[in-house]
């Protein structure tokens, strides 16, 4: 059995956690982990959180997690400034490392990162959880079949509010510290989409804005923001489709939504995460009298959802896709091919969005490689 060990216990903390404990129950193929150890910024939240995750362990101290014999493989699931020092020292020590995106605010700290797990022969896998969805990989599927020709043009967005308040205090979010901004902390997301359905991005130009200059301090006063929570994108993929992105943590009523808009010679393919068990499909196939988009609802036979339903119209969310993810690494650990983004692909990723930032900061077009 996998010795599992957790490194934050926020948002994406608890989905690690989740997916740790069901991913045996919904996937019997794999042998379910052990919940180890779990590491916090003070021990009373380890020991409070460990009780609530069904951890064994717990620290307040990161490096007791890294350090632990027990542990295989560590969630790493700590604010991005954290990851470098945290990543390089979980590879160094002989663990697989489970890294929730991006890699790093710099360019050089995930080239760093890399090299680390290349040099370390681990598994070093990337929080990519949208690139698991059955929806995507159908997407996929059709592309692959060529059921809407040959695409020629993509556009992807990603949207959510919990930025949009004016009046909501500064957080470390706003800090340059934590990176770019939404360029970094949501783009990277649509970019896996982008790398797992198209392939590499060949260049870019982007720019970016703040909506609010500035924040209040709990504390009192008002501090600047540093980061930018609007980024638009135009790109030419490798393979030459043409492409936009758009993203913005400030989209008020916008939830969780990566919207996806696929136009190629034959059709087009429509998909948004707030309804992720939809597509939208139009093929110039249908007679004219019967054209128009129709709805494929996810099913059993859209991979694999079964495992977690025998019938169609129930849905999946969120947690599923981190569960799916977690097999998926499972699965990698036991030397078999698995839909994982290590880091060599994330790399790559990283790569594409510091090039869009050089290209705000330039004004110019930028070649990605």
């Amino acid at each position: 059995m996998v010795g599992v060990g957790l490194i934050g216990t926020g948002f994406m903390g608890k989905c690690h956690a989740i997916a740790w404990s069901a991913v045996g129950a919904v996937f019997p193929d794999v042998a379910k982990p052990r919940l180890v150890h779990l590491g916090e910024v003070n021990e009373e939240l380890a020991k409070r959180k460990a009780g609530e995750f069904g951890f064994a362990k717990a620290s307040g101290d990161w490096r007791a997690v890294v350090n632990d014999p027990e542990v295989d493989i560590v969630s790493l699931t700590t604010p991005n400034q954290f990851h470098p020092e945290m990543a390089i020292a979980i590879l160094e020590a002989g663990k697989h490392l489970w890294c929730e995106k991006p890699m790093a605010p710099s360019f050089a700290e995930a080239e760093a990162m890399a090299a680390a797990a290349k040099k370390s022969g681990k598994v070093a896998a990337l929080g990519y959880n949208y690139i698991q969805s059955p929806a995507i990989r159908h997407i996929g599927a059709l592309l692959d079949e060529k059921i809407i020709g040959e695409v020629n043009h993509l556009r992807i967005e990603m949207d959510e509010d919990f930025m949009a308040d004016p009046e909501a205090l500064f957080y470390w979010k706003h800090e340059a510290a934590s990176g770019y901004g939404a360029l970094d902390d949501f783009a990277v997301h649509p970019l896996s989409l982008v790398s797992a359905l198209f392939g590499r991005v060949a260049k870019v130009i982007c720019d970016m804005a703040k909506p609010y200059a500035d924040r209040k301090l709990a504390a009192g006063g008002r501090r600047a923001v540093e980061t930018y929570d609007i980024a638009s994108v135009l790109m030419h993929l490798e393979n030459g489709i043409a492409g936009t992105l758009l993203v913005n943590r400030s989209a008020w009523g916008r939830k969780g939504r990566i919207a996806i808009q696929i136009f190629g010679s034959k059709g087009s393919i429509l998909f948004d995460q707030e309804r992720m068990n939809e597509i939208q499909l139009y093929v110039t196939a249908d007679r004219p009298t019967e054209q128009g988009y129709r709805t494929i609802l996810v099913a059993p036979h859209h991979k694999p959802y079964d495992a977690f339903l025998p019938a169609p119209g129930h849905g999946l969310g969120f947690n599923d896709l981190k569960i799916i993810e977690c097999h998926e690494l499972l699965t990698r650990l036991a030397g078999k091919p698995s839909r994982v983004i290590e880091f060599a692909e994330g790399l790559e990723i990283e790569r594409t969005v510091h090039a869009m930032a050089r290209s705000f900061e330039e004004k110019r077009w930028v070649d990605v490689r």
